[in-house]
């Protein structure tokens, strides 16, 4: 049963703020790909060995890790704005004075300069998205998502076709592409409110005490060395020029985007987080080792280069969810930290394979790359146990209770309620009012449950709401239906990452105390979206047992007819 169906928001209807910053994400994550097809350019030009070209890579994100370590501190100390716009000014100095350096060493130190500017941008683009979208956060995430697979693989089209003209284009390219955003961001971006507490700069560090923290770090540490020796030398055994290697990590980038986005949330729903990364791990070592093995055959190269993509979108979305299901601090913290020990990873990777190239051959560095990707499965291992109490206690686990958190007094008596699921949006008052209407004309109890979410998207989370603020969200809800003479009871769910586990847990609570029905607004995602996000209400829809409304908000909802009503109030007997 639902009511009329209403036109859905769309997610892009956003603030000028959100824009902005959605643009200067899209430069952003185009920055590795950028460089990736002048690479053997630079080379020749410059007159520099690969090892010497692989430090663009090393001096960018060792900085980039270091800075990660007191970013959370310079954000709470001059608040969110102030350090997006001094990372994006810092990116587009360095990116220029790359694009005006005569050397390889100049290039290198000024790729430092970038990394800073790179750790203020990331650690701070995606919760200024959320803190400035409109109607909810699930629109921004969407946006962020789309400007994330759009620099991914438009970087390297982009990248080759300047890099075609000149090796200097892609640096110049980023500096006025930054410079617009920039331009963007002090005009749109509004002042947000700083955190109530400054983190310590020592936090970060002090969370890689906590055991499941650091396991997931060691483990990422040793996926980016993988990935990072197949970026900086994959491109010179291809044998292409700077716009077919353009196009060929085009492909690589499409891949990413697309299984990163669309894929590991369904993978990761079907056979949970951990076995996906095993599978996901031994696929990369596998790839890798095809590319050493066939390092003399350019075909089978760029073939490998291209499949990896797959397997590369599936881990940076899976890992960085792991991260924040087993660590117990804060999220920026917890991001902070396991930044600092990926980037150090894929720091050191092109450096080492550039000093074993130098000493033996190509093949030696891919074939490290592959066993670095092989240990970390042994690593993700040992932390195996934790990461599944994880997933358990967020209800990912089939055998174990959801976890919800109870707002205010216990229901009385054992009547079977009807539950209305509802987020952090504007919409949430007229569908907890229209389940009030139903759950009075069945003679039924109230269950207000709020879905408290944490975005997780590539190597960021945030928590759209605190729990103080959701706890508050509920009272209220609660408050006003008092005031109706409405009884009802309310709880909290907390979901991390993918949206559909937050359904299936509502699905197995709702059977749990055999409820009546359950109201949930209509998702304004369309299908494709839906399928990439894992939306709640396609979950809760596929796996309850009780009747599932689904309620359009700003629409008059017609009267329950009597054999609605009669099947309403027979649904829990």
């Amino acid at each position: 049963m639902s009511a009329p169906h209403a036109p859905s928001a769309s997610p892009f209807r956003q603030p000028k703020a959100v824009w902005a910053v959605a643009f200067a994400c899209v430069i952003s994550f185009m920055g590795i790909g950028l460089v990736d097809p002048i690479l053997p350019a630079l080379a020749s030009s410059l007159h520099a060995s690969p090892s010497q070209v692989s430090l663009l890579f090393s001096s960018y994100l060792i900085v980039t890790a270091v800075a990660m370590l007191i970013v959370g501190w310079f954000s709470s100390r001059f608040g969110a704005k102030r350090t997006l716009v001094i990372g994006l000014a810092v990116i587009v100095v360095f990116a220029a004075l790359a694009g005006t350096s005569g050397s390889i060493d100049g290039i290198v130190g000024f790729r430092a300069g970038w990394g800073l500017g790179n750790a203020l941008f990331i650690a701070t683009s995606l919760a200024v998205i959320v803190a400035s979208a409109s109607g909810g956060f699930g629109g921004a995430i969407i946006l962020y998502e789309t400007a994330l697979g759009l620099g991914i693989a438009v970087g390297p089209l982009l990248g080759g076709e300047l890099g075609a003209i000149s090796w200097r284009g892609p640096f110049f390219g980023v500096a006025v592409l930054m410079a617009i955003a920039l331009v963007a961001t002090l005009a749109f971006v509004p002042s947000l409110p700083r955190p109530a507490r400054v983190t310590s700069p020592l936090a970060p560090i002090r969370a890689l005490r906590h055991r499941g923290l650091l396991t997931m770090g060691i483990m990422a540490l040793l996926y980016n060395w993988g990935f990072f020796t197949m970026l900086g030398y994959a491109p010179y055994p291809m044998e292409l020029s700077a716009h077919q290697l353009g196009l060929v990590f085009t492909g690589w980038g499409l891949l990413v985007a697309a299984f990163s986005v669309f894929f590991a949330p369904r993978l990761q729903a079907r056979f949970g987080t951990a076995p996906v990364l095993y599978a996901n791990l031994l696929g990369l070592g596998i790839v890798m080792a095809v590319i050493a093995a066939g390092v003399s055959t350019p075909t089978v190269v760029i073939v490998a280069v291209i499949v990896s993509g797959a397997f590369i979108g599936i881990n940076n979305t899976l890992t960085t969810q792991a991260v924040m299901l087993v660590s117990p601090v804060e999220r920026p913290v917890a991001s902070s930290a396991y930044g600092f020990l990926r980037f150090i990873g894929g720091g050191l990777a092109p450096y080492v394979a550039g000093k074993l190239a130098d000493a033996t051959d190509l093949r030696v560095p891919f074939y490290l790359g592959a066993a670095t990707f092989v240990l970390a499965i042994p690593v993700l291992a040992s932390g195996h146990r934790l990461l599944r109490q994880a997933e358990q206690h967020t209800g990912e686990g089939e055998s174990v209770a959801p976890a919800l958190t109870r707002v205010g007094p216990a229901p009385a008596g054992d009547a079977p309620a009807v539950i209305v699921a509802v987020g952090a949006h504007d919409r949430a008052a007229e569908i907890v009012d229209a389940a009030a209407r139903m759950a009075r004309d069945t003679n039924s109890p109230l269950e207000v449950v709020h879905v408290q979410q944490t975005a997780v998207v590539e190597e960021q989370a945030v928590d759209t709401e605190t729990h103080d603020e959701a706890r508050a969200a509920v009272t209220a809800h609660l408050d006003r239906l008092a005031a109706q003479g409405v009884t009802a009871t309310g709880q909290i769910l907390t979901s991390v990452g993918d949206h559909a586990a937050a359904g299936r847990v509502l699905a197995r609570h709702a059977a749990d105390v055999h409820a009546r029905a359950i109201a949930v607004g209509r998702s304004p995602r369309g299908p494709l979206t839906q399928f990439a996000d894992g939306s709640l209400t396609s979950a809760l829809t596929h796996a309850a047992t009780c009747t599932v409304v689904l309620v359009d908000p700003g629409t008059v909802p017609r009267p329950l007819t009597s054999a609605t009503l009669a099947e309403l109030r027979g649904s829990a007997s």
